[in-house]
């Protein structure tokens, strides 16, 4: 059938109806949202699911806060409440949310009151929101309660409208997800009304409330918000019906944004304001950090601030990413670009007239630079303007070694050009004042190279230009030519102390190199999984600079403490809980994450292409500070180089499975090929003199059919044994071998065998030495005699026409029972392998030897009677083959007890 171009492109979208099914596998998320407490969230929800329970729905409340108020308190009534749970929290005890006993009870429907709360320290998740997405991934169905100022994109416009600040957010995304939201709306003179009647707020805290948040004013704003947001929901939920149901309409071309964070405080501002305009257009978006090459090492308050302004980016649904460069205008562009960036969101440069002459902000640069690409200047109040990061001053101690080291090479350069003065006579003495400044400038920074430069004017001036000895000059030129030095001075020793901060930065690069590349080496030599993980962690602990690092294998029963550096005796509960999330969710947990932030480690998964194999924890040596970004480099590098070693080191211990299948194979085709012999010989036998007894009958003479007879009973006595031995082999390999523990008089078990040889291998010569003393051993008596029927048949095989002789003696503790044979022997080479399964070492009377199952068996059985058994070469014997098996002799306390 002929495909309608037109139908295939009206066809539903993959994405949209992928993230449909990722909706119904998981719980559903329902917020009642609202503009201020007190416009009945609670209420209506409890309302709500009143009859969602007389309709049947399984409805338990989680938390519902009802803050006294009676109408609100009666809708719980016939709604089964879980109990909270209680812990202690600055001295006094509090009750919090349990979410372990809602998993365990596993509703249809729970009701979450106040998604934005703060949970106790000593909670698995510091938001109410992550116990709610817990929830949902267990397929639990979920309501819960928001007031709009709590949104995290919304939290400064709040602050700025209300003048509150606002302490507890969730992130956006959660109510993006969220299948409904259900606005409670009032007006604000209905709202205030209510707190005037009691029924927010005890009437002291209402006039308070009246006083600061609860104004017209006030309140307006945020109905405006809750409804914007809501509509903006609904927006998102009718577009995924048209994706879904493929309806035709005008799409807007898809909108991807840049927010270029900064290393002040207020660049969360900026990814706030970034994040709403990502919402409104319905884009994608990513949040970006560009350091300066070369430059000194961040201080611990820009490592900070740019950490969380990427962390709220992050909350806030943005992609994270960090590059480096000398040009951040271009490196943003350049990035921009290479990620199909439509719209760049940065913030407002402060207006600095002196430093723009020298150079353009980057603010002025993105937008001078970019012609295809929108740009969006976040403006900020005029109070919140901050200057631009002042130059890194330095300390007391660094100061007073650049001043001293500028004064010295000063001073050295003044007599060094006194004498070079005298004897030569210097046209141009200033010439030789630039090498104090950049001596000083390579080995003290630019601070101590500017002091040099301004000493070597002066020192040039008073020691060299007349009137000498003073600082004034007689001459216009030589003042001109002074301060061109001087310039010339500056700028060199910003270019070397610029020189001097890359290679700093390629110096600790060419060590994070190296250390990444001793590793890989120690890595490839090793092939142990226990090794891999010792290696790993000594290694992280010694480039990251970390306190302790941590690797966690997963076991059958649990979580494993695999290595440890430095050593770690055991871990709590809490960390064990963390790693946990780590290995299951495949997500960071610990200190400073989402999850358990309060545990002093933190666990990161270590993810191959089979999932998370392992889990790393990591606790810093100062848990206040975040890592810099060079330290999360390393680390975050290691970690993969041990994520790659662990999969290869299952990937050999794959190939060693796969060696042994192999061997199986081998094994199976070996056994196959035995059993096509073993089982079709002697069944041809038996069905060729069954068929002439049946077809000639009289006609044969009484000794053919006694011949023929006495081939069906040989062959019928051969199969007998062959399918004998496979059974004992296959309870051998099964381990369902339980042999009985009685005392055995040997010498009786050797008469039996050999009665029963003689009649079985008629013909056959078979003798026995069995000496007088010959105590009993330990074992089963029928085994042992399987053992020696066995090893008969086996030397009748190969010893020729000879006779077998078995020898029964004592030596020691032990009795030793021998089978000999006079045939040609076995290979020294060959002594261990003739015990192995399906081994046959050479033909009997010009055939193929049997299955070779037979010593092997003799092997199993004797072991698991508590024996050994041996074989002698000829290297030992001149002739033949000699087969030793030894059993600890019975005490006679235990005969005793046996007795």
């Amino acid at each position: 059938m002929a495909r309608d171009d037109g139908d295939f492109d009206r066809r539903p979208d993959p994405d949209a109806l992928l993230a449909l099914s990722d909706k119904e596998s998981k719980g559903k998320l329902c917020v009642f949202l609202g503009a201020a407490p007190g416009v009945g969230k609670t209420y209506a929800m409890l309302a709500r699911a009143q009859t969602a329970k007389a309709e049947g729905v399984d409805v338990v409340v989680g938390v519902a806060e009802t803050h006294g108020r009676s109408e609100t308190q009666a809708l719980l009534n016939g709604l089964e409440t879980l109990p909270r749970r209680k812990c202690e929290y600055r001295g006094r005890i509090i009750e919090e949310f349990d979410i372990d006993a809602a998993v365990a009870r596993k509703p249809q429907l729970i009701l979450i009151d106040e998604l934005a709360h703060t949970n106790a320290p000593d909670s698995r998740h510091p938001k109410r929101w992550q116990d709610v997405e817990e929830l949902l991934d267990a397929g639990i169905d979920v309501w819960s309660t928001l007031n709009v100022q709590h949104l995290e994109s919304l939290a400064d416009v709040v602050s700025r409208v209300t003048g509150v600040a606002v302490r507890e957010t969730v992130p956006d995304r959660v109510l993006q997800k969220a299948a409904d939201v259900i606005l409670v709306d009032v007006t604000p003179d209905e709202l205030l009304q209510r707190l005037k009647d009691g029924k927010v707020y005890v009437p002291e805290t209402a006039k308070r409330a009246t006083q600061n948040f609860f104004t017209p004013r006030n309140l307006t704003a945020l109905r405006e918000l809750a409804l914007r947001r809501t509509a903006e929901r609904v927006d998102d939920q009718m577009v995924d019906f048209l994706r879904q149901g493929a309806i035709e309409g005008p799409w807007a071309t898809a909108e991807r944004l840049l927010v270029c964070v900064g290393r002040d405080a207020k660049s969360e501002e900026v990814v706030r304001a970034g994040a709403r305009l990502a919402t409104g257009l319905n884009a994608t978006w990513i949040a970006l950090y560009v350091e300066r090459a070369g430059q000194d090492e961040q201080s611990a308050e820009v490592v900070r601030n740019v950490d969380r302004s990427l962390q709220l980016a992050e909350r806030l649904g943005a992609e994270i990413a960090r590059i480096s460069g000398d040009d951040l205008a271009g490196e943003v562009l350049r990035f921009a670009r290479r990620e199909n960036i439509t719209q760049i969101v940065l913030g407002r440069s402060p207006a600095r007239p002196f430093a723009r002459i020298m150079r353009r902000s980057l603010t002025d640069e993105i937008l001078r630079q970019s012609t295809d690409i929108a740009v969006h200047v976040v403006v900020q109040e005029d109070g919140a303007l901050q200057a631009r990061r002042a130059p890194k001053l330095p300390t007391l101690s660094e100061t007073w070694l650049g001043v001293g080291g500028a004064a010295v090479s000063v001073t050295i350069t003044v007599m060094v050009g006194y004498v070079l003065d005298r004897w030569l006579g210097l046209a141009n003495p200033s010439v030789i004042f630039l090498l104090p400044v950049v001596l000083c400038a390579v080995g003290l920074g630019m601070w101590s190279a500017i002091m040099a430069a301004v000493l070597s004017f002066l020192a040039c001036d008073f020691f060299f230009f007349n009137p000498r000895y003073e600082l004034t000059i007689s001459q216009p030129q030589e003042f001109l030519s002074l301060l061109v030095a001087l310039v010339v001075a500056v700028i060199t020793a910003m270019l070397a102390s610029k020189m001097r901060n890359y290679a700093k930065n390629m110096r600790q690069r060419s060590q994070a190199m190296q250390s990444l590349f001793e590793f890989s080496r120690k890595l490839s030599t090793i092939t142990t999984l226990d090794d891999i993980l010792w290696v790993s962690a000594s290694q992280i602990q010694k480039a990251g600079g970390v306190s302790c690092v941590v690797l966690l294998m997963p076991e059958e029963t649990g979580l494993r403490l695999a290595a440890a550096w430095p050593p770690v005796d055991q871990m709590d509960a809490g960390e064990l809980a963390a790693a946990r999330w780590a290995l299951e969710k495949a997500e960071p947990a610990g200190w400073r994450t989402d999850t358990l932030p309060n545990v002093r480690f933190q666990f990161r998964p270590l993810t191959t292409a089979r999932g998370v194999v392992a889990v790393c924890g990591i606790e810093p040596k100062t848990p206040q500070e975040p890592f810099s970004a060079a330290t999360e480099s390393t680390i975050a590098a290691l970690i993969e180089q041990t994520a790659i070693a662990i999969d290869r080191s299952m990937l050999v211990g794959d190939s060693v499975k796969a060696a042994a299948l192999e061997e199986n194979e081998k094994l199976r085709t070996i056994l196959l090929s035995a059993l096509s012999h073993d089982l079709r010989t002697p069944l041809t036998s038996i069905t060729g003199a069954v068929t002439s007894l049946r077809e000639l009958g009289e006609k044969l003479s009484p000794e053919d059919r006694k011949d023929l007879l006495l081939s069906i009973e040989e062959e019928a006595g051969r199969l007998s044994r062959f399918i004998a031995n496979l059974l004992d082999m296959s309870r051998i390999e099964s381990g369902g071998l339980s042999p009985r523990s009685d005392l055995v008089n040997v010498a009786d078990v050797i008469r039996n065998v050999l009665e029963r040889s003689r009649k079985t291998f008629s013909g056959k010569d078979t003798s026995i030495s069995i000496a007088p003393d010959l105590p009993p051993i330990r074992g089963d008596a029928n085994l042992l005699g399987q053992v020696l029927f066995n090893l008969i048949d086996n030397a009748h095989k190969y010893g020729g026409p000879t006779g077998v002789i078995i020898h029964a003696r004592r030596e020691g503790a032990d009795v030793v029972i021998t089978v000999t044979d006079e045939g040609p022997g076995v290979k020294a080479a060959d002594l261990e392998r003739i015990f192995e399964k399906f081994y046959r070492s050479g033909r009997v009377d010009g055939r193929k030897a049997g299955t070779g199952l037979g010593l092997s068996i003799c092997r199993g059985l004797v072991k698991a009677m508590g024996g050994t058994i041996v074989a002698q070469s000829p290297a030992v014997r001149r002739r033949g083959t000699r087969i030793i098996m030894r059993f600890p002799a019975a005490s006679l306390s235990k005969q005793g007890v046996a007795a």
